[in-house]
């Protein structure tokens, strides 16, 4: 055994105590209050010295020169033994449940608005459709001074405290005094807080005549749902063929991949398998027929796809069920359970790792980082290489292999010019935002949705002016990055520009229309329309 994972088993031995009866007590007292959660957590048994931490903490409480706060130092003595166990084994204060937990149930109590701090004035740039905000009135563009009794404008407000402001209890009133444009003083609305509903689909909708395409963001609890409506409304307007975008879907829950995934099988199709050292082979089927276990499908992939997303690409890699276009997945082929402490804090533990039903596990392998001796966490590096490790034939022949992510049928070829330092910098930094919001929010389109996504470009002058307010602000473009990155960035500013009119939807409508990824799908698809596109074009 090397002496660096020999060293990491024996912190982690060391630390395990205190992370053991932390929850095991938490639970005895959750026990007394609530019903219990459907992981139970009982005594194991430990040894004489498994009790030292305990007692060290009752030394330092009892004894210590000054007043410690003993709760941190639990705290951070179990976030400590869970970082020499694995990536995705982590201790979340109560703040990151919450936060998580809206996440993946796509609720939250608030008013449903999305804004973006432009020039320290916080301009409404989203409204969730007929949540609490959309129906008391707001609209895009709205700028917002104050928050009941709170000035927003102009004080350098951190987004914590915007939130803090805007959030509260279902049932609640919040005012907020806004300035419109074409109105010359500000007036405030009074908004009641309610539980808004977030869609965990990006965009669904025709992207030709028989081919649909719907991009998922994460498997949420209300996903399949989302997924089955959406899939019935494109069927009425023709879908025949789908093209399921998975990329950046870094997952969810574990359930909904597999209710999901069902979909496109037959009744009784294996989709996935887990098993542990502690957790017996347990096998995963489709429960009924798929809504779309006939359909010709595509999942697009890349290097952000991961764990329940690798679940559903996966099975229907092994099955042959459709093709996958793109990159090699991240690698996530673990599975996490939560247990809970009595103070609303959790534990996000690995407790088994999931195989496609060819038998794969595509765990990329990670190991410790090296001179890692002061970090308290992530401390692990993960291997990037695709490691072949054992190969499986599917039943029509073709060869798979686990270990290091999901390997693509069809590989599309990385923009380098998107991997840029420079232009992740640019992209991050939100100047892009500030450009368009600050330039173009002044007016209302002349245009339909369908008009501005078939034929709506933005003037070269517009990407000329942009590099300008960049260099200003201190991004430098030589002639060779303002060349190169003309493509991306003028993009990105229409995707931007058909998102602030039209919806968060038209955003991806917009990047789609010379997306690659796209491009390869519709050749799996409709090879034969392309090849008559092709020779009418060489005709002309």
């Amino acid at each position: 055994m090397q002496k660096n994972v020999r060293r990491n088993i024996l912190i982690a031995a060391s630390y395990a105590a205190v992370l053991l009866l932390g929850i095991i007590f938490g639970q005895n007292y959750a026990d007394q209050d609530q019903p219990v959660p459907k992981s139970t957590l009982v005594p194991i048994g430990f040894s004489a010295h498994s009790y030292k931490t305990q007692q060290l903490l009752d030394l330092l409480s009892s004894s210590y020169v000054d007043s410690v706060n003993i709760d941190s130092i639990q705290n951070e003595m179990i976030k400590h033994a869970l970082a020499h166990l694995d990536p995705y084994s982590k201790y979340w204060q109560p703040s990151e449940v919450k936060a998580r937990t809206e996440v993946l149930e796509g609720t939250f109590e608030g008013i449903g608005m999305e804004y973006f701090n432009l020039n320290d004035t916080l301009l409404v740039i989203g409204l969730i459709n007929n949540g609490p905000a959309d129906l008391a009135g707001f609209k895009v563009g709205d700028k917002i001074l104050r928050i009941d009794d709170t000035h927003v404008s102009g004080t350098q407000i951190s987004k914590e405290e915007i939130e803090d402001l805007i959030r509260g209890k279902r049932g609640t009133d919040v005012d907020v005094q806004i300035k419109r444009k074409d109105i010359a003083d500000s007036f405030t609305i009074r908004v009641k807080r309610d539980q808004v509903k977030v869609s965990s689909i990006d965009a669904s909708y025709m992207y030709d005549s028989t081919v649909a395409y719907l991009r998922l963001r994460r498997f949420a609890l209300n996903s399949v749902k989302e997924f089955k409506e959406a899939i019935t409304e494109l069927k009425k307007e023709g879908a025949e063929k789908l093209i399921l975008d998975l990329r950046d879907n870094g997952g969810g829950y574990f359930h909904v991949a597999v209710e999901l995934a069902s979909e496109f099988f037959e009744r009784d199709t294996l989709i996935v398998y887990t098993e542990g050292a502690n957790e017996a082979r347990r096998e995963y089927y489709s429960d009924r027929e798929g809504i779309l276990k006939d359909e010709d499908l595509v999942i697009l992939i890349n290097e952000n796809t991961a764990s329940a997303s690798e679940i559903v690409t996966g099975a229907i890699q092994d099955w042959e069920r459709g093709t996958i276009v793109g990159r090699r997945s991240y690698g996530k082929g673990t599975v996490q359970e939560q247990f809970s402490f009595s103070d609303g804090s959790s534990v996000n533990l690995s407790v088994a790792k999931y195989y496609t039903p060819l038998g794969r596990s595509i765990q990329k392998e990670y190991l410790p980082k090296k001179n890692t001796e002061n970090k308290e966490t992530d401390i692990w590096a993960l291997d990037s290489v695709y490691a072949r490790t054992q190969s499986y034939i599917t039943i029509g022949g073709n060869e798979l292999f686990s270990g290091g992510g999901i390997y693509p049928d069809i590989w599309v070829p990385r923009d380098s010019n998107a991997y840029m330092v420079f232009y992740q910098e640019v992209v991050n930094s939100h100047i892009i935002e500030q450009f368009l919001y600050d330039r173009f929010a002044r007016e209302s389109p002349a245009y339909s949705l369908k008009n501005f996504l078939k034929g709506y470009h933005l003037p070269s002058q517009e990407y000329d002016a942009f590099v300008e307010f960049a260099t200003e602000r201190g991004y430098v473009f030589d002639a060779q990055k303002k060349r190169d990155l003309k493509d991306l960035i003028q993009t990105d500013m229409e995707a931007l520009v058909g998102r602030f009119y039209f919806g968060r939807s038209a955003y991806f409508k917009v990047k789609n229309r010379e997306d690659d990824y796209l491009k390869a799908a519709m050749k799996v698809l409709n090879p034969h329309e392309l090849q008559n596109t092709e020779a009418e074009n060489s005709q002309d």
